[in-house]
C-alpha cells in the first residue's frame, strides 16, 4: 500500500493505530500530545501513560486508543532540535523506524502519524517530511501496511522539501494551458522526432510532411502492427527479464493482470497500469512516451498530475511509493486510485 500525506486533525484520522508525539516523563505535553489525550480521554489515557514511565527519545510505547478512532496509541518522543549536530535526523529517524515495527507486532493493518518533533521540538519541517517519506517508504518496501502522514497545519503541508520545491518549478516550466496542442507528436511507427519539444505557451507543430506513410496500405497496417504488449516483451526479452521481474517489482502490475497483458496481442490497459510497466522496466521518459503512445495514452503537460510522473521519471526515480507521495503531497489522487 502507498504513503498518503493529507491534511487532518490526526485525532480525526481512523487507523489501527495513531502515533503520539509524546513527552518523556508521564506528562501531558503540548501540541499534538495534548489534543491526543483530550481526544482519547485526558485522566484515562494519563493513568495508562503512567504505568510504563519515562520514555527515551527514538524509543515507541503502545496503549490502548480509549475514545479514539483507534485500537492503540503509540507513543513516540521525538529529538528536541538544537542545529542537527546532535544525532537529532537519527533520533527521528528512529521513531518512524520503531512506531512501525511496533505496530507490526501489534499486527495493526494502518497506522496514521503526525509529523513528529516539528512543534514546539522545533525540527525543521523540510527536513522532518523527508525522514517521515524515507523512513515510512523504505518500510513499505518490505511490508503492507496502510500509513497516512497527517500534516496539520497548512505550513507543513506546503512545506515539502527541495524535491518539491524541483516539482513545482518542473510544473511551472513544462505547464501547457493551451488546449490545442500537439503533446506529443509522433509519426504512425511512433517515433518521436527529437526536434520536437513542449514549452509552456510555446507549441512546436508539426506538418504533414514530418509523417512518413508508405504508399502500401498493406505495409502501412503491417508496420503500424506493433502493440503494446509486443513493445513491452521486445523490452523484457532485450533486457533477459522474467515475468515475475516485473509484475512483482510494482504492485499495480498484478498476476491476473501480466496474465491477461501477456495472453492478448491486443491488451490495452489502463492508462496507469500503461505507467507501472513503464515503472517496472525503468523506462527512460522517451521511452515511456513511446510505449504509452502505443497503447493509446499519453502524459499530458496540460495535467500537473501527469507532470508530476514525469518528473520523477526523467530524474530516474522509479518508485511509485516515491510518486504517490508527490502526488498526494499536491492534492493529488494516487495512482492506485487510476487503476480504473
Amino acid at each position: 500500500m502507498p504513503l498518503n500525506v493529507i491534511r487532518q486533525d490526526i485525532t480525526k484520522v481512523k487507523a489501527d493505530a495513531i502515533v503520539n508525539t509524546a513527552n518523556p516523563k508521564p506528562v501531558i505535553g503540548g501540541g499534538t500530545d495534548s489534543a491526543i489525550y483530550e481526544a482519547a480521554g485526558m485522566e484515562e489515557l494519563l493513568a495508562l501513560r503512567k504505568k510504563i514511565g519515562d520514555i527515551a527519545p527514538g524509543d515507541a510505547v503502545e496503549t490502548d486508543a480509549l475514545a479514539l478512532s483507534a485500537q492503540y496509541i503509540i507513543h513516540t518522543v521525538g529529538p528536541v532540535w538544537r542545529d542537527g549536530k546532535y544525532g537529532e535526523a537519527a533520533v527521528l529517524k528512529a521513531c518512524y523506524d520503531n512506531s512501525l515495527a511496533l505496530a507490526k507486532r501489534l499486527g495493526c493493518k494502518s497506522i496514521a502519524f503526525p509529523l513528529i518533533a516539528t512543534g514546539s521540538y522545533g525540527f525543521p519541517k523540510d527536513k522532518a517530511i523527508e525522514i517521515a517519506t524515507h523512513a515510512i517508504n523504505s518500510f513499505l518496501e518490505h511490508n503492507d501496511m496502510k500509513i497516512t502522514l497527517v500534516l496539520f497545519d497548512k505550513e507543513s503541508f506546503v512545506i515539502s522539501g527541495p524535491k518539491f520545491k524541483m516539482i513545482m518549478a518542473y510544473i511551472d516550466q513544462n505547464y501547457v494551458e493551451e488546449k490545442g496542442e500537439i503533446e506529443y507528436a509522433s509519426d504512425v511507427y511512433g517515433n518521436y522526432p527529437r526536434d520536437v519539444r513542449i514549452r509552456r505557451n510555446e507549441i512546436v507543430h508539426l506538418y504533414d510532411s514530418m509523417i512518413k506513410v508508405p504508399d502500401d496500405i498493406g505495409e502501412y497496417l503491417d508496420k503500424s502492427d506493433t502493440t503494446f504488449r509486443d513493445r513491452i516483451l521486445a523490452i523484457m526479452d532485450e533486457r533477459g527479464l522474467k515475468s515475475t521481474d516485473v509484475y512483482k517489482k510494482q504492485h499495480l502490475i498484478t498476476k491476473k493482470v501480466y496474465s491477461d497483458f501477456k495472453n492478448d496481442k491486443y491488451y490495452h490497459p489502463n492508462k496507469y497500469t500503461a505507467v507501472a510497466f513503464c515503472l517496472a522496466l525503468e523506462l527512460d521518459l522517451d521511452q515511456t512516451l513511446e510505449i504509452m503512445n502505443s497503447a493509446g495514452w499519453t502524459l499530458s503537460p496540460s495535467r500537473k498530475e501527469d507532470l508530476i510522473v514525469r518528473w520523477h521519471i526523467a530524474r530516474g526515480d522509479y518508485s511509485i511509493r516515491n510518486i504517490n507521495a508527490s502526488l498526494t503531497s499536491f492534492g493529488y489522487k494516487n495512482l492506485e486510485q487510476y487503476k480504473s
